[in-house]
C-alpha cells in the first residue's frame, strides 16, 4: 500500500513539474526533498541555472582548458580530447542547480523559522523573490520544496 501511495506521489510530482515546465515565461521547475534539500527532480532549462560561484568556476576551467589546448596543440602532434569538456560542461548544469537547491532549501527554512517566531501556530504557505533577471517561487509542503524559475519581463 505505502509503494502505491509513493508511486502517486512521484507520479503527481513529475505531471506538476511537467505542466509548469510548459507554461509560457518558465525556465525551470526544480522539486527538492522537504527534509534533506536533495533535489528529487528537474525539468525544464537546468542549464540556465547558473550561480555567481558556478559561473566564476566555469570561466576558470575554460580558460584552463584553453590554455591546455593551445599548450598541447603547440607542443605535440596529437589532437587534444573534447570529452573531459563535455562532461565539465554537464557537472557544472549540475553544479548550479545543485548549488541554486542548496541556498533555497537555507532560505526556506530560515523562512520558515522566522514565520515560527513571529507566531507558533502559523506556517510558511509561499515564498516569492523576484530579481532583474529571474523570479523564484518557492512553494513548501509537507515532503517537498517546488521551486519554479521564472523569466523576469521587461518593464
Amino acid at each position: 500500500m505505502a509503494d502505491m501511495n509513493t508511486s502517486n506521489g512521484a507520479d503527481a510530482l513529475e505531471e506538476t513539474l511537467s505542466r509548469l515546465s510548459k507554461k509560457p515565461g518558465v525556465k525551470a521547475t526544480i522539486a527538492l526533498d522537504r527534509a534533506s534539500g536533495a533535489i528529487l527532480k528537474t525539468a525544464g532549462q537546468i542549464s540556465s541555472l547558473r550561480t555567481s560561484n558556478s559561473q566564476q568556476q566555469q570561466q576558470d576551467s575554460q580558460s584552463t582548458a584553453a590554455a591546455a589546448s593551445s599548450l598541447s596543440a603547440s607542443t605535440s602532434d596529437v589532437p587534444a580530447s573534447s570529452g573531459s569538456a563535455v562532461a565539465a560542461g554537464t557537472s557544472s548544469e549540475t553544479q548550479g542547480a545543485e548549488e541554486l537547491a542548496s541556498m533555497v532549501w537555507a532560505f526556506v527554512n530560515s523562512a520558515g523559522g522566522l514565520v515560527h517566531g513571529l507566531d507558533t501556530e502559523d506556517e510558511l504557505k509561499l515564498l516569492r523573490v523576484r530579481t532583474k533577471k529571474q523570479e523564484l517561487v518557492i512553494v513548501p509542503d509537507a515532503k517537498y520544496l517546488l521551486i519554479v524559475i521564472h523569466e523576469t519581463p521587461a518593464a
